[in-house]
């Protein structure tokens, strides 16, 4: 368990063992008859108002203690906060002495210098020195005094140079260094390209390989099922044209496919193939007919002619026999016997 758990743990049980002990002795005040009165509990009410006025004072009391605390807390901020404030003047005095009133800034400070003698300036500087007349004893012909300085100064600008040019050749060459540390990984990292170009074409010209073989094998078998497809169209088709010649209308000849829509009676001519045995038999049996009617007819007109001729009925049945017994007219006689005797039936009918 927390702190603060176990904290209200306790507060709770003292509040609850607080107020059994106060229960405890409101019970005895009410339960023992000596010290039971009826009404109100004047000590009771005298025991809680000095209980108030403790806890009220204990109150203030803790109040005035917490105000002092934070009063001297309060002072002695203060107090480190002056201390602070008068450190930092301090130490700006000085600073500001340090830097603004050496003894060598005062005015008097070229009478008390112990080093002007040292300081001082000599009695000829240069060889043009405006000091140095005909009478100072200080320069002579033919005296370099600024040769010293003059060497001095070439050896410098000499060693200067040198070192300038060192500077420069030792920045050339780590240019140069380092252009070729550039170039050697520019050239590295143009073969790795390479390699890599080469490495990828080769990929691309294996897959354009692949790829087109796998195309070519796909259409070599395409190529290979239409032609085999073809071939089968074209024996299927020719075993239905074989059959179809077998079964059609050519080879069997079937009459009916000369058949044409503008009447039974007429044919097509160019898919008429002839008539057939039975249009021939009909045809046959009709000329008969024909033959056996013209003949009727012809021996009507002959009978006609003769019983105009003749006078009687003897002469008529006279006139049968002759032409019965006649070798022309025998078996057409034969033929017609039916119709000749009905027709002589008749006429002799319409006589009477």
């Amino acid at each position: 368990m927390y702190k603060v758990d176990i904290q209200t743990d306790l507060k709770e049980a003292a509040a609850i063992e607080a107020r059994r002990n106060r229960e405890k002795q409101r019970q005895s005040r009410i339960f023992n008859a000596r010290y039971r009165t009826m009404g109100v509990d004047v000590e009771g009410l005298k025991s809680q108002v000095e209980e108030q006025i403790l806890r009220e004072n204990a109150e203030k009391q803790r109040d005035d203690a917490f105000g002092k605390v934070q009063y001297d807390k309060i002072a002695q901020m203060l107090e480190e906060e002056e201390r602070q404030r008068k450190r930092q003047l301090e130490q700006a005095v000085v600073k500001f002495r340090e830097e603004k009133q050496q003894p060598s800034m005062s005015r008097e400070w070229d009478i008390h210098d112990p080093e002007v003698v040292r300081k001082g300036s000599p009695a000829r500087v240069s060889d043009d020195d405006p000091r140095c007349g005909p009478s100072s004893m200080q320069r002579f012909g033919g005296e370099d005094l600024q040769a010293p300085a003059r060497h001095k100064l070439q050896k410098e600008q000499n060693k200067r140079v040198l070192e300038e040019q060192k500077t420069e050749r030792e920045r050339d060459l780590a240019d140069q260094k380092y252009a070729d540390i550039l170039e050697g990984k520019k050239r590295i990292e143009l073969d790795q390209r390479a390699l890599e170009l080469a490495r990828l074409e080769e990929e691309c010209r294996r897959a354009k390989a692949m790829a087109t073989a796998n195309f070519n094998r796909a259409q070599a078998a395409e190529e290979a099922q239409q032609q085999r497809l073809a071939q089968q169209r074209e024996q299927d088709d020719n075993y239905a044209e074989i059959q179809n010649h077998l079964t059609g209308d050519i080879l069997t000849e079937n009459p009916d496919v000369a058949n044409s829509l503008m009447g039974p009676h007429r044919v097509i001519p160019y898919r008429w193939k002839g008539m057939t045995s039975a249009q021939m038999e009909a045809i046959w049996k009709m000329q008969a007919e024909q033959c056996m009617e013209n003949q009727a007819s012809g021996l009507k007109r002959l009978v006609h002619a003769m019983q105009e001729e003749a006078l009687g009925r003897e002469d008529t049945h006279l006139f049968i026999t002759t032409v019965y017994h006649r070798s022309d007219y025998n078996k057409i006689f034969t033929k017609c016997e039916g119709v000749l005797t009905s027709v002589i039936y008749c006429t002799t009918a319409r006589e009477h």
